[in-house]
């Protein structure tokens, strides 16, 4: 009788476990939650669930329970022990999934490496340079660290420093910025204007910035072609670039 009901309790109990976790599943897919997060959740409630079935079928038996969990509380101590890191790694991989700071396809910048994301898993992320290198960041490290998303926006600010001689006319030379930029139709009016200005009087020249705003995928191209015409159109006006200058007195 013991042992049929200790299979009884198993067949059940296995049964529910994998009603539970459909039921778990169409959550997480109504929710549009991440599939890798909603794999390891299920699996974890899984293993948990069919451990402790386990446990109360060998109870059913009339067999001492008390020595398997402590022999099972003292595994898991040293298994989490051993894995520290990747415990962290796992950890860190639930934030990352569930906050979702960047996703497959952003351009980030982060633990000193920067690059297009290319897959998040669970335990890592890897992204792709742009000189097609494969950078594996774990994700523990990865979730307590700066992470600079630029794909986050729909749209990037590019700033630009101009520096040209002294007695240069300033208001040719921002007349002048300011008509290279207007002249190219990628960059927008919105959230501000184009902002061209002197922002600093320097040793051996005075240096303009230049603000314009553009969208995220036009933004080193925007940024390369705006710094050659610049190099180009200025020396065509008149305007030229500084090189480092000192002024010596010699006394006698």
């Amino acid at each position: 009788l013991k042992v049929m009901a200790a299979v009884a309790i198993y067949i059940i109990g296995a049964w529910l476990i994998r009603k539970l976790k459909k039921v778990i599943g169409k959550i997480f897919e109504k929710k549009n939650t991440d599939a890798a997060i909603a794999s390891f959740i299920q699996s974890i409630i899984s293993i948990a669930l069919t451990v402790v079935l386990v446990i109360i079928t060998v109870g059913a038996l009339g067999i001492d329970t008390t020595s398997i969990a402590a022999l099972l509380a003292g595994g898991g101590m040293a298994i989490g022990l051993a894995l520290n890191g990747t415990v962290q790694n796992f950890a860190g991989g639930i934030m990352i999934l569930v906050f979702r700071p960047f996703k497959s396809g952003d351009y980030i910048q982060a633990q000193g490496f920067e690059g297009i994301v290319t897959e998040v898993n669970i335990v890592s992320t890897k992204l792709t340079t742009t000189d097609n290198r494969t950078i594996i960041i774990p994700n523990g490290a990865l979730s307590n660290g700066t992470i600079n998303n630029y794909s986050g926006r729909t749209m990037r600010r590019v700033d630009l420093t101009v520096d040209v001689e002294y007695g240069t006319d300033s208001d040719q030379a921002k007349a002048l910025l300011m008509k290279i930029i207007k002249e190219d139709s990628r960059i927008l009016d919105a959230p501000a204007v184009p902002f061209v200005a002197l922002s600093a009087l320097r040793d051996s020249s005075i240096q303009f910035t230049v603000r314009v705003w553009v969208k995220s995928e036009d933004y080193w191209s925007v940024y390369y072609d705006t710094l050659e015409k610049i190099y180009k159109q200025l020396p065509q006006h008149g305007i030229q670039f500084p090189f480092p200058q000192l002024d010596i007195n010699i006394k006698q």
